[in-house]
């Protein structure tokens, strides 16, 4: 059963029939996280860095956002019993859009803000595919835990997340 996460949005499951799936992750990015001690995982796909940009978007869509996003993520993975200790996590996305300079170049930024608050909640990333000039699209196996991350043009990367 695919569940599809749109952009500005999370999905989490713990049904082994579910494959979580993130289209055209550019400078948007895409986290997966993943316990295998219960078969739980969760997408977050946001846009941007941080809700300090827009509180009103943020109150509406907190998964517009690293900060709120990543919160709420978090929150709804230890709601369906994840444990910190067990997370596996992957990014995907901070793609560099055309004709971006340093200041705005937001893939960049939203990288940034990401690492910055996994490590406030002391967490690492276990994988990730960033940067460049290229779309991504994630799916997560909520089953086995195999993340599929799928770049235009090329070939499929796999990775294991247990």
């Amino acid at each position: 059963m695919n569940i599809l996460v749109s952009l500005s949005d999370m999905k989490t499951s713990s049904d082994i029939k579910a494959v979580l799936i993130a289209h055209s992750l550019g400078s948007c990015i895409g986290i997966t996280m993943y316990d295998p001690a219960i078969h739980t995982g969760g997408i977050l796909h946001f846009m941007f860095p941080g809700s300090k940009l827009s509180p009103v978007k943020a109150q509406k869509n907190p998964y517009m956002f690293a900060d709120t996003g990543i919160a709420k993520l978090l929150e709804a993975m230890y709601k369906l019993g994840a444990k910190k200790e067990n997370l596996k996590i992957a990014v995907a996305g901070a793609a560099e859009i055309m004709g971006q300079t340093d200041f705005l170049n937001i893939g960049k930024r939203n990288y940034i803000a990401t690492k910055t608050i996994l490590q406030q909640y002391d967490l690492k990333i276990d994988y990730e595919d960033t940067g460049k000039n290229i779309n991504r699209t994630l799916k997560l196996d909520i089953k086995n835990g195999l993340l599929y991350i799928t770049i235009t043009g090329q070939e499929e990367k796999i990775i294991c997340m247990k």
